[in-house]
């Protein structure tokens, strides 16, 4: 019998212990069994969400962006005029009973020696063949993950995003985008035909109680599903909480050098103007220097917090970074402040 190459197959880091199962709230004495929750993103950042709000008890859905075009994705995309499976594909995974269940993590597997596909990304691109639509393939996918909740592409249409930079250059593409020398400006997204919401997405966001953007890459991830006509509608015609959780560390291209403040305006700028109920923002920076990638702590002074609550929005400010992923958000930690909002909007909610 043959031995398996080392790093012929390797996981995403939506495969790692920091994704494990958090303990559960005992969500019917709370009540919390009763309110909706909908994740607006795409990949790594949404997916820490999810799994929070799955924790909560939350009846949990997610709204994902379809602008994705590099790596794995891309070639499926571009080659096989697949649609976009990359966010897809993560959300599902963070949506699944047991994040432990060897198939959940075989379905993160990644190829080395295959373009580096992942293997939720090609179960996608078929079924999207045989079961003859791409709203099929995610629901025989949910039914195979035992998924918690559900998950909607913000579209169904073949979208492409250009960016504009500070620096004034226009970008073409979301991973070129998401990789910028300098930060972006403001995004678009582009198709040949009409751009569509996906009907189901927009009927998760009117009923939903609670409506978390991110974390994640601000532009490529959390914008761009915002620029897909209906979705910031839908958001501003629910009686949602609506809670912006900023990204923790600047080290995305798309991003760059921006402060917390212009974080805030960019979103605005696309739309949530009025409508972003609260901020979560890491309130100082533990590691300061650690290392040449941990980035800076995208912290808020006390002017940007003052801008910010004028304009109706409350910042909360703690200590969000994780132990063992720094850059990453402390799912434990997120929790307890998505609890404080529920909390105090609890007299709002349905």
């Amino acid at each position: 019998m043959g031995e398996l190459v080392p790093n012929a197959f390797s996981l995403d880091p939506s495969a790692t212990s920091v994704f494990a199962a958090l303990p559960r709230e005992d969500a019917h004495a709370s009540g919390l069994d009763k309110l909706k929750a909908v994740v607006i993103g795409g990949g790594t950042g949404a997916s820490m969400s999810i799994r929070t709000a799955l924790s909560l008890g939350l009846t949990t859905s997610a709204v994902v962006a379809m602008a994705d075009d590099g790596g794995s994705t891309g070639i499926l995309r571009n080659e096989a005029g697949a649609t976009t499976p990359g966010d897809i594909r993560k959300c599902l995974s963070a949506m699944a009973t047991d994040p432990d269940d060897p198939f959940v993590k075989a379905f993160k597997v990644r190829f080395g020696f295959a373009e580096n596909h992942a293997l939720g990304n090609l179960m996608l691109s078929a079924l999207e063949v045989t079961s003859g639509s791409f709203p099929e393939a995610i629901s025989i996918c949910e039914e195979l993950l035992h998924a918690q909740g559900h998950v909607y592409p913000s579209t169904l249409d073949r979208v492409s995003l250009v960016a504009k930079t500070r620096d004034g250059r226009t970008l073409e593409g979301q991973a070129v985008a998401s990789h910028s020398r300098t930060a972006l400006k403001k995004i678009a997204l582009r198709s040949t035909d009409r751009i569509e919401a996906y009907e189901p997405a927009l009927q998760a966001i009117h009923e939903a109680d609670l409506v978390i953007l991110g974390p994640g890459s601000l532009y490529t991830s959390i914008i761009a599903n915002l620029l897909v006509p209906g979705i910031v509608e839908a958001i501003g015609e629910s009686r949602s909480a609506v809670v912006f959780v900023n990204s923790l560390v600047d080290i995305q291209g798309e991003t760059r050098y921006m402060s917390v403040l212009e974080h805030y305006d960019a979103i605005c700028a696309h739309g949530m103007e009025g409508l972003i109920d609260y901020l979560l923002v890491q309130g100082i920076d533990p590691r300061a220097g650690e290392g040449p990638d941990t980035g800076r702590y995208l912290t808020a002074g006390s002017d940007e917090v003052a801008s910010i609550e004028a304009r109706g929005t409350k910042v909360i400010m703690r200590d969000f970074a994780g132990v063992e992923y720094p850059s990453w958000h402390d799912p434990l930690k997120l929790r307890e402040a998505l609890l404080e909002v529920l909390g105090e909007c609890r007299s709002a909610l349905r």
